[in-house]
């Protein structure tokens, strides 16, 4: 599978992206800097790019490093480098139930089709595509349907009665 460039997914559909990583810069725009290159920004310099920084999160870095900045942060990236690593999903749920974060929520790296239900229930806002498959898929429509869940989400399934079949009354 060779690699391609990055599609966007928001709202049931591919649109155009704003916002580039930081190695992509050009020094114009919405740029999503690495947690270790944010932080070393000064206050004022955070302050000054409030409207066009976003913040990425590796799987291992600490949430509460930016818990104090998210009024002002338009953008947190999750990342998933594999499939295996869920970490960005506990992140994701925690910024939209805990934290109350009313920004773009991202998903980037290994986004595989199989995921993507459980990435949009968990409150991802947009998903950055690189898979083939996946964005064929997604351009098709054609998303595995999840209609039992164990666990509730941050956003709840309009098909489910609940958010698991253990609750569900016996027929």
């Amino acid at each position: 599978m060779s690699e391609q460039s990055a599609k966007l997914w928001k709202d049931q559909a591919f649109v155009d992206d704003v916002w580039r990583h930081a190695e992509e810069d050009d020094g114009e725009g919405h740029v999503i800097l690495p947690l270790a290159a944010w932080l070393g920004l000064s206050a004022d310099q955070r302050k000054a790019g409030s409207n066009r920084l976003g913040v990425l999160l590796a799987p291992g870095d600490k949430l509460d490093a930016i818990v104090g900045d998210l009024a002002s942060l338009p953008l947190v990236a999750l990342s998933f480098p594999a499939y295996t690593d869920g970490r960005s999903h506990s992140k994701a749920a925690l910024l939209k139930s805990r934290h109350g974060f009313t920004g773009e929520v991202r998903a980037v790296g290994d986004v595989l089709v199989d995921q993507i239900p459980l990435l949009l229930r968990n409150g991802f806002d947009t998903l950055e595509v690189r898979n083939p498959i996946a964005i064929e898929r997604l351009q098709e429509n054609r998303l595995t349907a999840v209609n039992i869940f164990y666990q509730p989400a941050t956003v709840p399934s309009a098909k489910a009665q609940g958010y698991s079949w253990r609750r569900q009354p016996a027929a």
